[in-house]
Order: structure tokens, then sequence, then C-alpha cells
């Protein structure tokens, strides 16, 4: 089963970068010479994504900007002979259909997937969040792709004991080499009460029934709502499934993730 749209959550506001997130996007904050929503847009294009929707705020016109054509700036750069960075920039706009919508108040990941609902329509779409850029051989949509039969797919990776807190983990049932079905989902569960060492990261093959699930589902404790919780609703009636992702991820939403991505795709 083909899946053609993307849904990219991007309207957070950046607390950890502040004060260079005052103005520009997190999602605009370069790993080497290119931003970090650009790799997650390569990613979901070399794995078959024809058009990417985005759900921003409106003091991210900025990521709109990114993926629009300039032509001041490509006469610019043909009039004082930049051929290199003409190419970079020229393909930009051309790479995919690109689509926005708003989320207008912070409510949750949950709450900016439901914002999507009418552009994505009747049809399986894949989730990529923003922090989560992985270094491979085969993008990590992909791979998730690779396995998706029609019901969800959620991105796993293996995690310290100490860290579940930080983490969606997963009570996980083997099914073959990283490919699981998802007894139980817990929600930043401390290290005695974690069902695995399996932490869900910002990745996910939805079918069209979590638009449903998740305005079913009950808010968080602090009110928002959760894509995992509509996960949790779903799972009464259909399967979730699992795919350990092969390849380095990098949390680029924090200082420290940014720094070791830069290192790493500066070394290619």
């Amino acid at each position: 089963m083909n899946i053609k749209k993307a849904v990219l959550p991007v309207a957070g506001i950046g607390s950890r970068f502040m004060p260079a997130t005052k103005v520009v996007p997190k999602e605009l904050l370069p790993i080497v010479d290119k931003p970090v929503i650009q790799y997650l847009v390569e990613e979901a294009i070399m794995s078959g994504i024809e058009e990417v929707i985005f759900v921003i705020s409106k003091d991210k016109e900025l990521i709109k900007d990114h993926f629009s054509e300039n032509l001041w700036l490509e006469e610019l750069l043909k009039k004082r002979g930049k051929k290199k960075p003409l190419q970079k920039i020229q393909p930009i706009h051309k790479m995919a259909k690109f689509t926005y919508v708003y989320q207008n108040a912070p409510l949750g990941d949950g709450h900016a997937i439901l914002m999507a609902e009418e552009a994505v329509g009747n049809e399986p779409f894949l989730v990529l969040f923003g922090d989560d850029i992985v270094k491979g051989e085969i993008p990590a949509a992909k791979q998730l792709i690779n396995h998706f039969k029609g019901e969800s797919i959620i991105a796993v990776e293996k995690i310290p004991k100490e860290k579940t807190s930080m983490y969606g983990v997963i009570d996980p049932v083997l099914q073959s080499d990283k490919f699981f079905e998802v007894k139980d989902m817990v929600e930043k569960p401390s290290p005695d009460k974690a069902p695995s060492d399996l932490g869900v990261i910002g990745k996910y093959i939805c079918p069209p029934e979590i638009f449903d699930a998740i305005k079913e589902a009950n808010t968080g404790k602090d009110g928002e709502i959760r894509l995992i919780d509509g996960f949790i609703r779903l799972k009464e009636k259909q399967k979730i499934w699992a795919v350990e992702i092969e390849g380095d991820r990098f949390d680029t939403g924090n200082p420290e993730g940014l720094i070791d991505a830069s290192h790493a795709f500066l070394v290619k």
C-alpha cells in the first residue's frame, strides 16, 4: 500500500534554543549547511512521499519561506556567479507538493495531527516530528513503509533504562527481526515500571482512523491532546506495530543533539 502524504508538525516554540529561536524556528537551525526540517523533507521524499503537509503556527512562516521559490535570490546568485549556492537552493521548492495548515494554540501533538485531517483525507499517512533525524543506509521513514500493511506502525529504538521517563515505551511481542506487535504503550514510565527498553521516536505511519481515535481519547494530565493516547484508543479496534529503526538517531530538539548531528553529517 503506497503512502503518498507526510505530516510534519512544526508549531512548537523551541524553548530549549532561546534566544536563537525567538525569531528563527528551531526547525530552521542548521545541520552543517541545511536546516533540520529539510533533512526530514528529504527523508520523506526518498521514501516515496509526494506531498508534505506542514502544521505550523503564525510565527513559523519562515519555514514556508524556506520551501518557496526565491527568484530575487536566485537572480542575485546568477549575477555574482555563485553556481554552487544556486544549485543548492533552486531545487528546494520543487522537492514535493507543499501544503500548510495552522495550529493556533499549543494543545499537544495529537491536536497538531488533527489540524491536518482535511489535507490528509481518507488515506494512510506518514508523520515525522521535527526533532528526530536518523542517518542510515535506508531512510527511517522507508523502513516503516516497508512494513506497512494498513495498520499503524511506530518507530522505536533501544534506550537506556534510566531514560525511560523521557519516552513513550512499548510492550512488544517480537514478530521478526526488529519488527514487533505492540501489546501496550506507556507514556514516560519510571525505569521500574517500563515494559521494555524500546522507546518511541517521532516517526509513525497512521491509518485515517487515527483522527477519530485522537478525538475519542482522553486528554492528558496537562490538558493536551496526545498522539500516543490516540494510538492506545485505536488499539481497541486494530493492531499497532513497531519497527526498531536502523541508523544513528539524533535528537535535534536539544543543543547537544544538534551538535552531534552536525558532526555526523559533516563527516559523510
